[in-house]
């Protein structure tokens, strides 16, 4: 079995078929599913999803991408859940704006402290703020725990995330048939111990379906092509990404 640690069944796309995407992701093996929260309305269907259905589970969070619009002290009514397993999805994002760097580095600040507060793991999203991100969590070393979503750093990043406790998320890209020459080194290099597999549904499709609707399902392809770089059974992938999971976000199986 699989869980798909990061998927945004959540959102209308995917939420508006959800007995196909899981019939979908049964058939391919994958057993559990994180709903991923990125602002309050997205955080609050996710926990009625995993209200609804026991294989889902749902993480609370602001996404830098919305901290101009939300206020994450709302959320702080809906974390005590036991469906709710992480706070998440939190971070910066420099590329698709930089010009509210300080409203986003307070936000994502704030939300470490609420899960430490919590005992919960995070979910950091890290696009072209990796540095930036790493210094922030580095200042809680020993007392926040998570993983570096949809990883996108060298390896020396990944190596400094591992450094931290922190699981390194593995998405779509890893099966792209360009420019992810890096994010190869660093799944050929580290020990599976350290990954997470999530596919970022709707978005990020892997090979053969790239540009289409990503869902659960395709996290099979994920775990091929680790398996395919490292050399070992695609059961061993499965198994240790599994527990991996299981002892992070403390899923029972």
């Amino acid at each position: 079995m699989m869980i798909d640690t990061h998927a945004h069944i959540n959102f209308e796309e995917l939420s508006s078929n959800i007995e196909t995407i899981l019939h979908n992701a049964q058939k391919k093996g994958v057993e559990k599913i994180i709903a991923i929260g990125v602002d309050l309305e997205s955080s609050i269907k996710a926990i009625e999803l995993a209200k609804t259905y026991s294989n889902i589970y749902a993480t609370v969070g602001i996404h830098p991408g919305y901290v101009d619009d939300s206020n994450h002290l709302d959320l702080d009514s809906i974390y005590n859940n036991e469906k709710v397993i992480a706070v998440g999805e939190i971070g910066l994002d420099f590329y698709w704006r930089s010009d509210n760097k300080e409203i986003q580095i307070k936000i994502f600040e704030e939300q470490i402290k609420k899960a430490i507060k919590l005992n919960l793991p995070i979910i950091i999203h890290t696009r072209n703020s990796f540095s930036e991100s790493y210094e922030i969590v580095k200042k809680y070393k020993g007392k926040v725990y998570g993983v570096f979503h949809c990883f996108s750093g060298d390896y020396e990043d990944a190596l400094k995330a591992i450094d931290l406790g922190f699981y390194i998320g593995i998405d779509g890209p890893i099966t792209f048939k360009n420019k992810n020459e890096e994010l190869i080194k660093i799944v050929k290099n580290i020990d599976l111990k350290h990954i997470l597999i999530e596919t970022d549904s709707p978005y990020m499709s892997p090979e053969p379906f790239r540009g289409r609707r990503n869902e659960p399902s395709n996290l099979y392809y994920i775990a091929s092509k680790i398996a395919q770089i490292k050399k070992v059974p695609l059961d061993e992938v499965t198994k240790t990404t599994t527990n991996n999971a299981k002892m992070l976000f403390g899923i029972e199986v």
